[in-house]
């Protein structure tokens, strides 16, 4: 937005969502200005959703606004920190309705007083092409604490949160308003950060992951990162009532499920000796948490059937190139 009419809309529509937060320096300069707490590190996530991407023409403005800062509140949660703030850069097509740009950012408005962040800086543009809506989100974690994906050890449990495949269920419900998916829809338009266990496997997990891309491709970046390999049993993946459902119908495929992305899930490792901590850690949280295989010295990710035997993936997951 070029001239006056970019300040107006600044003024006017993001400086709300600064909160008087005293980082953003009221939206007034080309940056924030952010001192860390003693004893804490920072740590930077960052998206990009595109339309027809990573969110549909048709998608709801609500819906977009949701995905978009989710995604990455998933990608604090599975380090194990709490959000802070958050910068935003929109790129908007000059044919977007203004009431369209106003429900988005209401719905921002409305998500990030939920997950306790404030907008603190960014730009706002028009463009000749799609919308394009990336955001920074800054988290922090004690220091020391911050879980990555490079600590899995030989021997180690495999664990995720939640159940698998709604994710990829609830787009396919969007797309066919399927209503044996209707349950799953909700996955898809308002994914749900486990911000809280990320918080609560500080010290405890030894690698984590949030599951953006599927299971199988996310759970590759760990062994790749910690130089190992995961064994993982096929009939251990929690799948919802829905998941089951369709795994059974003549169009079912647990592979599909397995690499269909959207969850937003945390896949973790944790020492065996943990496992009634993380009993304990899902009592807590009302959150089913599933062992589902184990850390082994071989490479890459080994999918295991009911009877045993090895399979190779059939499907990777979402990549962008």
């Amino acid at each position: 937005m070029a001239g006056d009419g970019e300040f107006d809309f600044i003024r006017r529509h993001l400086l709300p969502l600064s909160e008087g937060d005293p980082v953003a320096l009221g939206l007034a300069d080309d940056a924030a200005l952010l001192d860390p707490n003693p004893g804490e590190s920072l740590v930077l996530a960052c998206d990009t959703l595109i339309t027809g991407v990573h969110f549909r023409d048709s998608d709801k403005p609500e819906t977009v606004a949701r995905r978009a800062l989710r995604s990455n509140l998933s990608d604090l949660a599975a380090m194990g920190a709490s959000p802070r703030h958050y910068l935003a850069a929109l790129s908007w097509p000059g044919s977007l309705a203004a009431a369209w740009r106003e429900a988005f950012l209401a719905a921002l408005q409305r998500d990030q007083a939920r997950f306790g962040l404030t907008l603190v800086g960014g730009d706002t543009t028009v463009t000749p092409g799609p919308l394009t809506i990336s955001l920074t989100l800054v988290g922090a974690v004690p220091v020391g604490q911050a879980v990555t994906r490079t600590g899995a050890e030989v021997g180690e449990d495999v664990w995720v949160s939640g159940q698998i495949g709604d994710g990829y269920l609830g787009l396919m419900a969007a797309q066919s308003g399927a209503p044996a998916l209707a349950d799953c829809l909700m996955r898809y338009t308002a994914p749900e950060p486990r911000l809280a266990l990320g918080e609560a496997l500080r010290g405890l997990a030894s690698s984590a992951i949030d599951i953006s891309d599927g299971l199988v491709a996310d759970l590759g970046h760990i062994a790749r990162a910690s130089d190992c390999g995961l064994e993982i049993e096929i009939e251990a993946v929690p799948l919802s009532r829905a998941g089951k459902a369709w795994r059974a119908s003549p169009d079912g495929d647990v592979h599909r499920l397995l690499a269909g992305g959207d969850d937003y899930e945390l896949a973790f490792t944790a020492p065996v000796g943990a496992r009634d901590r993380i009993g304990a850690i899902s009592d807590m949280l009302g959150l089913a948490l599933t062992r589902i295989g184990s850390v082994t010295g071989d490479a890459g990710i080994c999918l295991r059937d009911a009877s045993g035997a090895s399979l190779a993936p059939q499907r990777a997951g979402f990549t962008h190139f």
